[in-house]
């Protein structure tokens, strides 16, 4: 347990440890809601500016809490596989793009009203929950609390029998284009259409004209690519299936852990928030929209008085449906192609959204799970139940 020194008055109502997407969507909330907007707030992070070159995107029905910054959504969206392509429509859900620096901007500036929210640049070298304040060492001094809500991983974690870590790996280039080849209304969820020969590989495509649109490579594996790999890949795809001149904008790049070890949710004044959290989802790597649930939960907690209690999904059979997928594909039991292909092909589009976006019932589930080649998941159902 880290103590307080006798005399030590870096006392916070609030401290982020981490002042990235989760750590702002949660305090964006609380800044919002009288009872919680005059908070002592702390943020400390090395440099959240790396916001700025991300982009989130997600799905939702309806008007979210970041609607403002909504830099492009789609109705429709394309998936293409092996023998298999199709567009549909999605409502009533939206597929919605974030840009980062969107993002950040719009926090700097509602911050900046708020005399009561400081910020610190820093290394935190230890964090405590325990007792009656939660502590914090940042550049070898001493912070207290009444709550910690941390987005930092510390360490990797140390994995366990059936236990499986991937990555979710993806370079992305803004590209713009010679001709008018993009349908800004359709978005390209997945397509399947480059080499599997490193494992799990597709392509996303976000058009924000008819000349402009993001282009990005993604890959579920245990390993990184070079850089040269990344952009070659970019290279192929676009001069297969976009087929023009084009002149890159921007890029960006990236990798989120996709993995069924349960993240630990909370000890004592200490709450862990985003992907420290559990709030990626292992089978897609899909983060912006549960990190807007969790901070939708602890915000309303906070107003009314109570104590934080994160309520994470870990504990739910929307984990244990993950794990029994990340499963398949860190074991190989299956490609990740052929996995997608039948989801997609054998269900309409909107119910697979409902499912990946842990919104659907039972009933749906099981229609949903029938459509996959049965020994390989119910293998990897077994290895999970028994682990």
């Amino acid at each position: 347990m880290i103590r307080n020194e006798p005399g030590n008055n870096r006392h916070y109502d609030y401290i982020f440890t981490g002042a990235g997407c989760a750590a702002m969507s949660l305090l964006m909330r609380l800044l919002q809601h009288p009872s919680t907007s005059n908070k002592r707030v702390l943020l400390v992070d090395k440099d959240n500016s790396g916001m700025r070159n991300k982009t989130w995107c997600f799905w939702e029905t309806g008007t979210g809490f970041f609607e403002s910054i909504v830099h492009q959504e789609y109705e429709r969206l394309w998936y293409h596989g092996n023998g298999y392509s199709q567009c549909s429509s999605i409502l009533p859900y939206h597929y919605k793009m974030v840009r980062g620096e969107d993002f950040y901007n719009h926090c700097m500036e509602e911050t900046s009203r708020h005399p009561n929210v400081e910020w610190l640049s820093g290394e935190v070298s230890a964090i405590d929950g325990d007792g009656e304040e939660a502590m914090v060492k940042i550049n070898g001094e001493l912070y207290s609390a009444s709550y910690i809500f941390n987005s930092i991983i510390f360490r990797p974690p140390a994995l366990k029998k059936n236990e499986h870590m991937l990555l979710q790996h993806f370079k992305g280039w803004f590209i713009e284009a010679e001709d008018l080849v993009f349908d800004p209304s359709a978005a390209t969820l997945m397509d399947f259409r480059v080499s599997q020969e490193h494992g799990t590989a597709f392509v996303y495509v976000m058009p924000l004209s008819k000349r402009k649109a993001l282009v990005e490579y993604t890959l579920f594996t245990a390993e990184l690519l070079t850089a040269e790999q990344y952009e070659a890949a970019l290279k192929l795809y676009i001069q297969a299936n976009i087929k023009t001149a084009y002149t890159i904008l921007n890029k960006e790049e990236g990798k989120i852990p996709m993995t069924n070890y349960r993240w630990p949710e909370s000890k004592g004044r200490l709450i862990n928030i985003g992907t420290a959290g559990g709030q990626t989802k292992p089978s897609s790597g899909y983060t912006f929209q549960f990190i807007q649930q969790q901070a939708d939960l602890l915000a309303k907690q906070l107003a009314n008085g109570e104590r934080p209690r994160p309520g994470s999904y870990q504990r739910t059979r929307f984990h244990f449906y993950d794990a029994v997928l990340l499963e398949v594909l860190a074991k190989q039991y299956l490609p990740g192609e052929t996995i997608f292909t039948r989801l997609f092909r054998k269900n309409k589009l909107s119910r697979v959204l409902q499912f990946l976006g842990n919104q659907s019932e039972l009933t749906g589930e099981l229609r949903i799970i029938s459509v996959l080649p049965k020994w390989p998941f119910l293998k990897a159902a077994l290895n999970q139940v028994f682990r």
